[in-house]
């Protein structure tokens, strides 16, 4: 395929075109994110979705019962799971669920870049959620988790263009650096677009326009939240990239949030424990 411009602007073409169906969300695995992002979600709403999704409800079956969480009696229900759980936990165990089934391609080039792009996206959720958890600054730790989760959608909608045009012409080859300059490029943008199409609130879609602005709204803690996360993970190499030069404390994120060394400590001994997100 043709480098640089050419190629970025024939890929914009291809995802902003009417006959393209984004293959991002399932139907349930949509709308039991759409629940789960409420103030308030609606705990029999979420058990019937659950209920629908056969291997979503026996993997967290299987959760409910493991020696982290069961109790004297074992499990049995999806009801009982939730209950157990909590909503909140429920909502992380089904995100990483849901987004391990969706940042997958059979495409050995794409998946590879898939994987990585999963283990950013859980680690900001995770680092978004705990950092909202410890400061009071009006932000939900749900709404924080999710925010981080979903803030590099824009990339996961350009690997799923790129993977469908190769399945359709197996002779196209991109180098790497090339698809990976095109998702930075295109992705803050067209991950907004898909937001909107998808109807997410509008406080989600703003992150995925905003989070790598030098230039943005500094009284939106829950974007702050987002791009401190991001930091983060950058710092840490969860993802695509890594940067052990970024002094986190000296960000600005990390002044307006006014981050202390042991909350990043404790963020950064959090996400190194959690299984999948490095390596």
């Amino acid at each position: 395929m043709a480098d640089g411009n050419t190629f970025v602007a024939a890929l914009k073409k291809e995802i902003e075109s009417e006959q393209f169906t984004l293959p991002i969300f399932d139907s349930v695995s949509l709308r039991i994110q759409m629940e789960l992002i409420k103030k308030n979600p609606d705990f029999h709403a979420v058990e019937k979705l659950i209920i629908a999704d056969q291997s979503l409800s026996s993997n967290l079956l299987k959760i409910a019962n493991s020696a982290r969480y069961r109790g004297l009696v074992q499990t049995s229900t999806v009801k009982a799971a939730i209950t157990r759980l909590g909503m909140a936990e429920i909502a992380r165990i089904i995100s990483m669920d849901i987004s391990k089934k969706i940042f997958n391609s059979r495409d050995l080039q794409i998946n590879a870049i898939m994987k990585k792009l999963w283990q950013h996206s859980m680690g900001c959720a995770f680092a978004a959620g705990m950092l909202s958890h410890r400061l009071d600054f009006g932000v939900m730790q749900n709404e924080a988790f999710f925010a981080g989760l979903f803030h590099d959608i824009g990339k996961l909608l350009i690997l799923k263009v790129i993977a469908q045009k190769k399945q359709k012409d197996a002779s196209i080859t991109i180098p790497d650096h090339l698809l990976l300059s095109a998702m930075a490029i295109l992705h803050a943008e067209q991950g907004y677009l898909l937001m909107h199409q998808i109807n997410m609130p509008q406080m989600f879609a703003v992150i995925t326009r905003d989070h790598h602005l030098q230039d943005y709204d500094r009284t939106d803690y829950l974007l702050i939240l987002v791009k401190m996360a991001n930091h983060i993970c950058h710092h840490m190499g969860i993802g695509l990239t890594q940067d052990v030069a970024i002094e986190l404390l000296e960000t600005e994120e990390a002044v307006l949030l006014n981050l202390s060394q042991a909350d990043l400590e404790e963020v950064g001994t959090f996400l190194h424990s959690t299984s999948g997100l490095t390596g």
